[in-house]
């Protein structure tokens, strides 16, 4: 089948792009764009042309498929600029996304149309690449295209329309394209060419602060990503240079960046997470679960995040607490929630009034009988857990999904109170709940086909990117973070001074260091002032009143905007500490820091590979980069692992065993991989058995 379709209505064409599922601008693609519009250039009869799309979206973006390949013409600076050098008015009619070289295509467009739940975007910089950035600055001026093309950020329809980016919303992306399309020719309209239009463009020129400040505000997060200061610096090309000088200039930025090891992570990455929603025994065609009501039991911090993430996807929640006092509690937190969302412009009083229209509270179980997903969200004690599934089990209709969210206890033990074992699943959110896209979709040794394959799309419908993990301690995430921990930990009484475990860590790209992420969490975290033994540092700090940052004083001290600073009275702990166990400080470099934290990672990582616990290497990247702050730009441990090469990693596991124990013995896979030559990325997975009858 044809990938693109030119159609004659009258004096107007249409040139209809159909290459499922979003329709990339592939080679085939771009050829076939090129030779219907010179077709229908060519057609005397034809005087003007709308460009759109078949299926759920219009172009949302390039063939990232052909990045770093030979290319294949015709390029796709000579399609638009053949499409902007029409003769006659060529319309884009947008429905969907519009995203990266669809927008730029659209743009090369003299007119544009929208449907009013369309979207606009140039997000490659999220791939380490940059694009847009001369036509896109001259559509909507420098300090929109910022925020789109520096901060990868979408805009609305309504948005795109105020900026001047499209010219009407439609109703229908065809036929009012079709409409638009007479109404220019009636009108005798102009064609708008946005190379040549500079007018956006002129202010900036008279007072450059106009850019330095919107690009100031973008990049304050882009710490350690070079793509993001490419962008910007590509976009002052609009406003320092001819069109033409500044697309070749783009063009040669662009090259570089695409041969960056950065950008080959972050591609990496964006595969693994499409890569990570493929379960080998579970088919595409599974038949799902329908999922009408969801029930949360417990509306505290974790229990009410969960419940915004399914009533923002329109999905009504009954959220049950045992307490008046803790429901309202829960209720008035959430809503506090939306208003901070409200002041910052990205939500509307009236969303939010539909949103929490959705929301139910309740104090009796039972509330929970017509749910169709119910998932506990209690206090993290097997014991509380079991009792839990049991009454759910008696109060639950037939066939509902049953999840815990336990960060890290045995599923398949939970399940095993319960009269429907295969209905029974892990969904382990990370806080808070309402932001963070991981989620860790757990399979116990009974949970059945179609519950992982709705719990898996179901995640993805409220927004979340789910890796599917076997039931193990701590799952994929948590299990390879303890040995990050014991490791901090075990450097701090060597004589490492914690802050700076955490700046070698900070350097290296994470957000921030173990001990400043345990002072955010709170250092009393499972841990029981009556059972308290001063056994470990953290609970001697615990015993001493200093839980973080919600006490003012954890591993670090913190002034009132919580901003952390060494604590000499930690320092003053942590010595007297080492002293009662009779150790002695040295000097660490951050080099073993480094070593010593992420190597037993990696290592943690190959046995969750060797039993199964995960699917393939790509997968645990997935859940290091979305949850726990890896930066992307490195791609996960896994890949990380394979760039600095598995016989280096190998070789520093055996000396550290050698130095400090049996903690740091390589894992069977490990050693193997490096035997045959092989990487993870080559790591196959393994055949799951048949599920038991």
């Amino acid at each position: 089948m044809s990938k693109v379709k030119l159609e004659r209505d009258g004096v107007i064409a249409t040139v209809t792009i159909n290459n499922p599922p979003v329709n990339a601008l592939s080679a085939a693609v771009r050829s076939g764009i090129l030779e219907s519009v010179s077709a229908a250039i060519g057609d005397p009869e034809i005087k003007a042309i709308v460009l759109a799309c078949a299926g759920r979206t219009f172009i949302a973006g390039a063939d990232i498929t052909e990045f770093g390949k030979p290319p294949m013409p015709p390029s796709h600076n000579d399609l638009l600029a053949a499409i902007e050098n029409s003769p006659k008015p060529l319309i884009a009619a947008i429905h969907g996304n519009a995203f990266g070289g669809g927008l730029e295509l659209a743009l090369a467009c003299h007119f544009r149309v929208a449907t009013k739940d369309a979207k606009f975007a140039m997000p490659e910089v999220k791939l380490g690449l940059i694009g847009g950035t001369q036509r896109l600055p001259r559509a909507v001026g420098p300090e929109l295209a910022i925020k789109m093309i520096v901060g990868g950020e979408p805009i609305s329809a309504a948005e795109a329309l105020n900026s001047g980016l499209i010219d009407e919303i439609v109703e229908d992306p065809v036929s009012g394209g079709g409409a638009f399309a007479h109404k220019a020719l009636v009108e005798k309209r102009g064609l708008r060419k946005l190379r040549d239009d500079d007018s956006k463009l002129a202010a900036a020129r008279v007072d450059r602060s106009i850019f330095t400040t919107a690009v100031a505000a973008m990049t304050k997060k882009a710490r350690g990503l070079q793509a993001p200061f490419a962008a910007a610096h590509a976009i002052s090309y609009a406003i320092d240079l001819p069109f033409d000088q500044g697309i070749k200039k783009e063009g040669e930025d662009c090259m570089k960046l695409l041969a960056s090891e950065q950008s080959k992570a972050q591609r990496y990455a964006f595969f693994a997470e499409r890569q990570a929603g493929k379960i080998p025994d579970v088919p595409e065609n599974t038949p799902l679960r329908a999922v009408k009501r969801v029930g949360i039991l417990g509306a505290g911090t974790m229990g009410g995040g969960i419940a915004m993430n399914f009533v923002n996807a329109g999905i009504p929640v009954t959220i049950v607490e045992i307490k008046e006092e803790a429901l309202s509690r829960g209720l008035t937190t959430i809503k506090s929630n939306y208003g901070r969302t409200v002041a910052r412009g990205k939500l509307t009083a009236e969303q939010v009034d539909q949103r929490m229209s959705l929301l139910r509270g309740a104090l009796q179980l039972s509330d929970l009988k017509d749910c169709d997903l119910v998932i506990e969200a209690v206090f993290e004690r097997m014991d509380i857990k079991k009792s839990v599934f049991e009454k759910l089990d008696a109060v639950c209709k037939a066939g509902a999904i049953l999840a815990t969210n336990t960060s890290g206890l045995n599923i398949d033990e939970i399940a095993s109170v319960t009269k429907r074992p295969q209905d029974v699943i892990g969904l382990h959110f990370f806080s808070p709940a309402n932001i963070m896209k991981l989620v860790e979709v757990i399979r116990t040794d009974q949970t059945a086909k179609d519950v992982i394959a709705t719990a898996m799309k179901l995640s993805k419908q409220i927004g979340k990117v789910p890796v599917l993990a076997g039931v193990c301690p701590g799952f994929i995430g948590n299990r390879i973070l303890a040995k990050r921990w014991r490791e901090a930990n075990q450097m701090v009484l060597e004589g490492a001074r914690l802050w700076d475990v955490d700046r070698a860590l900070f350097n290296f790209g994470f957000p921030m260091g173990p001990f400043q992420m345990s002072d955010l969490a709170g250092l009393d975290i499972g841990w029981v002032k009556e059972e308290s033994q001063s056994s470990t540092l953290l609970e001697v700090l615990c015993e001493r009143g200093r839980l973080g940052q919600k006490s003012g004083a954890g591993y670090y001290d913190y002034d009132e905007s919580r901003n952390p600073k060494p604590s000499p009275v930690t320092e003053k702990i942590i010595g007297e500490f080492m002293a009662s166990l009779g150790k002695t400080a040295r000097q660490i470099s951050e080099e073993e820091i480094l070593e010593r934290c992420l190597y037993p990672m990696i290592n943690e990582g190959a046995k969750i590979l060797e039993e199964g616990k995960a699917i393939r290497a790509s997968d645990i990247d997935v859940v290091w980069v979305n949850g726990y702050g890896w930066p992307v730009y490195r791609g996960g441990p896994m890949y990380y692992a394979d760039q600095i090469g598995l016989d280096k990693v190998l070789a520093k596991m055996k000396e550290y065993q050698t130095t400090l124990g049996d903690d740091f013995k390589p894992a069977a896979l490990l050693e193997k991989l490096v035997s045959d030559g092989m990487t993870f990325g080559d790591f196959e997975p393994r055949p799951r058995q048949p599920e038991p009858t």
